[in-house]
């Protein structure tokens, strides 16, 4: 571990120097002299600097970044002698600005540290009322930017801040502004009952409250908030139309059927804080880190400074709120907004190791530890370490003792909290890989933190992600199809990282079940996974027997055979000669000769479309010389690509030719078949288009198809491209940097790409439609299964409908008309500011 330093002591590795201190392993006194031991013996001082101090900016930026993390020092003497650093050095230009800027940055990038910052600059206060001001001010100036730019989570931990440090007001501090957001969430609610912004806007007002509250417990103030909360409790209680798309758990036939209660977290905030209203506001998770009572102990022992009953108490500075306008029009923010759904796999059970939905403390330490996540992307490391440590961040008692085993929750004595600190940092990665429609970031990134977090502490969070997984498991069935497919992504992902360990024999019943099956899917879906992360033989090696019939020896076989070597196979000999010439680089007329002798015997033998045959030829001698590796693949292709978008152009048939080619020759390896697919729509060789057509259409298999792993993924990875496509026009028209002219052309382009891309959604809805329904052509006929057959796949339908359904709404919310407006012209700049030199440099940027 990190934290051991596993040298061994052989009188050396610095500190003081007894016994050969500082020399070599084992040579005792005996060192080198040096240039000091010359010094010393003529008499000369030592005048080099033995332990330099820092600078008293560099001490305090240090003292503000290292807040919180030490378990074994209270936040009020860290607070304290950081308070104490800035007063004492205020005069000084460095220390005001590293004051100011760090302590903002720390309220923006690690929200777990907000109520300690807060109580730095209100003990920093007392001493010196100029540090409190220049924040409050600094702050007030940010929020209100935020506020311009629809940056809301920025704008919410800003005003958290400034809420904390409410006794430091002379007016009614941030509760105007909350007034004024509630406001502003009214009439976007009036305006549309579709509306996202309204609320997220209540949603930033009810996980401020909170913290008003614990930082000022003020009658007054109370009496205001609750009043607050009464106005808020109609958006916040009302159902938004979208929430239905955003259920995790859709086919469960009632509420009670589901595994969790799928609450709005707006809804959950309402009545968790009613709830606290009634009990007198305890909010016993936030810590209260500001006690003016609050003495240290003294330098010379461990008992606490003797307070003066004479010594009059210290008057806290009151400082005038800053002005903040809240704009009659809201910006919506960069991104599309839709309501939350609280997700939690441990919450409301037997034993309580998470919060419980009742409790505010179950959103309050959520959405700091979504906003750490997400904010901190790009370093999993220090993520993984900040949600280890985060009962360092809470009021004391509000978890257990780290590790603490789950069977031993029930041994707690009565009034003690059970929180698991695993539990709940486990919980919220997982909600935001469940999180529709969809994550912030990309879904390994949430993976990647799992891993880091077992690496970190893996006795303590293997149990709970055993405990996770079964749950999930359980629910499986109820589940919408894009989250099992995450899920299924996800614990094939984690088994290739753990030496694919993982209880097995607990599922063999599963095994019994119909593939068409969730459950049976989902197991199939997650060896394949498993596959492509490693081999075929050391996965098998880790199951138990009753799982290898669903891991053939066939997949052992990394490169699979090449077709045409059986002579049974049609044009067995042209094929064969097709491979030698694609070998060899002859010239294309060489390689045109023969498949002209494949045509024609395919016209002779009444093939509707010649091209199709000497296309599979063509294209399965390129995938045999490329399959040793991607890249030898990709640049075969590369070498052949004029003639294959040559036969796309002449054929629909011989187009979606190439795809069965591909998943032909890869039927073994389907997950390089799929990367191969995606290469070949980057060369636009196959159309999105052809292949919705070829999955939904031509291998349907009368809707079997749709429980399968290669459908989803060939369907995800083709409109994921189209989609991507039409958001990249939409963010260069509306890029100003560039000309005018050029944003004009691509706003030209807009519509036509938007309607592709609402074609390829509606055959997806057309195919998957009447599977739904039961009422495609090939379900006329009885399944082999019978009814029971019959009602999987109609339920397969069903959650395809429902998943591309939302997608295609999801789209239309970003790309849509309604949405983007017209498009914006130029700043035209005055005559007196339109200088020679400032034309030369726009023409150097355009």
């Amino acid at each position: 571990m990190a934290d051991v330093d596993t040298r061994r002591d052989y009188g050396g590795g610095g500190g003081f120097r007894q016994n050969g201190g500082g020399g070599r392993a084992y040579g005792g006194n005996k060192r080198k002299r040096g240039r000091e031991d010359d010094d010393i013996e003529q008499g000369r001082p030592d005048r080099r600097p033995r332990h330099s101090e820092a600078p008293p900016g560099t001490r305090l930026r240090r003292a503000l970044l290292e807040i919180g993390d030490d378990p074994l020092r209270l936040p009020q003497v860290v607070a304290q002698n950081a308070a104490k650093l800035a007063t004492e050095n205020y005069e000084d230009e460095y220390v005001r600005d590293t004051f100011c800027t760090v302590a903002l940055k720390l309220a923006v990038e690690q929200p777990f540290k907000i109520p300690m910052i807060a109580g730095v600059i209100q003990y920093a206060n007392t001493d010196n009322s100029e540090v409190a001001k220049d924040i409050i001010s600094k702050a007030a100036s940010q929020l209100q930017e935020y506020l311009d730019g629809g940056q809301w989570r920025e704008l919410k931990l800003v005003l958290r801040l400034i809420a904390c440090l409410s006794p430091l007001y002379e007016e009614d501090g941030v509760l105007p502004v909350l007034d004024e957001l509630f406001n502003r969430a009214v009439d976007l609610q009036t305006a549309s009952q579709e509306d996202a912004v309204g609320l997220e806007l209540v949603k930033i007002i009810l996980l401020t409250i909170p913290y008003l509250l614990a930082a000022n417990g003020d009658a007054a103030l109370q009496q205001a908030a609750s009043e607050l909360l009464a106005r808020t409790d109609i958006i916040a209680s009302a159902q938004n139309p979208l929430e239905p798309l955003v259920d995790p758990y859709p086919d469960a036939n009632t509420p009670d059927e589901k595994p969790m209660a799928c609450a709005s977290v707006i809804s959950l905030l309402q009545r968790q804080l009613l709830d606290e209203e009634s009990n007198g506001w305890p909010l016993k998770c936030i810590p209260r880190v500001y006690d003016p009572s609050f003495k240290q102990a003294n330098t010379n022992g461990d008992a606490p400074e003797e307070t003066n009953s004479d010594e009059k108490a210290k008057v806290t500075p009151k400082h005038p709120f800053p002005p903040i306008t809240v704009p009659s029009t809201v910006n919506p923010g960069p991104k599309a907004l839709f309501p939350e759904i609280y997700f939690s796999l441990y919450a409301d059970q037997e034993i309580e190791s998470v919060p419980p939905t009742s409790s505010i403390s179950a959103c309050l330490l959520r959405d700091a530890i979504l906003d750490t996540i997400n904010i901190l992307d790009f370093n999993r490391n220090a993520t993984a370490r900040f949600l280890n440590d985060i009962d360092c961040y809470w009021a004391p008692d509000t978890f257990v003792k780290r590790s603490t085993a789950f069977d031993k929750l029930r041994d707690m004595p009565a009034g003690k909290s059970t929180w698991k600190p695993e539990d709940v940092a486990i919980d919220a990665i997982f909600s935001q890989i469940f999180q529709l429609p969809t994550p912030e970031h990309r879904l390994v990134y949430y993976h990647s933190l799992i891993t880091e977090s077992c690496k970190i502490s893996p006795g303590a969070i293997a149990p709970s992600l055993g405990r996770a997984i079964r749950f999930l498991f359980r629910g499986v069935d109820s589940m919408d199809m894009e989250l099992a497919f995450r899920f299924m992504d996800w614990f094939g992902h984690h088994l290739s990282n753990f030496e694919f360990r993982w209880k097995w024999a607990e599922w063999i019943p599963e095994l019994d079940l119909s593939a068409l099956s969730p459950k049976k899917a989902f197991i199939i879906g997650t060896l394949e996974k498993e596959i492509q992360l490693s081999f075929a033989k050391r996965v098998r090696d880790t199951l138990p027997a009753d799982y290898h019939p669903l891991i053939p020896s066939s997949k052992e076989n990394e490169i699979p055979e090449f077709k045409y070597n059986d002579d049974t196979t049609p044009y067995a000999k042209e094929g064969r000669e097709v491979l030698q010439m694609l070998r060899k680089k002859a010239a294309e007329d060489e390689i045109q000769a023969v498949l002209n002798t494949v045509q024609q015997q395919a016209l002779a033998h009444g093939t509707p479309d010649p091209l199709v045959p000497s296309t599979d030829i063509y294209m399965t001698s390129i995938l045999s010389i490329g399959s040793k590796s991607l890249s030898h693949v990709l640049s075969t292709i590369d070498r052949c690509k004029e003639r294959l978008l040559a036969v796309g152009a002449q054929s629909e048939p011989a187009r979606r030719q190439i795809i069965t080619s591909v998943v032909n020759f890869w039927s073994d390896h389907l997950g390089t078949a799929v990367n191969i697919i995606d290469k070949l729509l980057n060369y636009t060789i196959v159309t999105p288009m052809s292949v919705i057509q070829w999955t939904l259409q031509d291998r349907m298999d009368r809707g079997r198809a749709l429980a399968s792993l290669l459908a989803y993924e060939l369907v995800s990875i083709t409109m994921f491209k189209v989609t991507n496509r039409v958001r990249q026009v939409l963010r260069e028209r509306n890029n100003m940097a560039l000309p005018y002219e050029q944003r004009q052309q691509i706003d030209e382009a807009l519509p036509r790409e938007r309607q592709g891309m609402r074609d390829l959604f509606a055959a997806i809805e057309d195919a998957v439609a009447g599977v739904a329904a039961g009422a495609q052509d090939e379900m006329v006929e009885r399944y082999e299964d019978g009814d029971q057959e019959a009602e999987m796949v109609k339920m397969w339908g069903q959650k395809w409908l429902r998943v591309w359904r939302r997608k295609a709404a999801v789209e239309e919310a970003v790309v849509g008309e309604l949405v983007i407006g017209p498009l914006e012209e130029p700043v035209v700049l005055p005559e007196v500011v339109a200088e020679v030199e400032a034309e030369d440099d726009m023409d150097q940027v355009a």
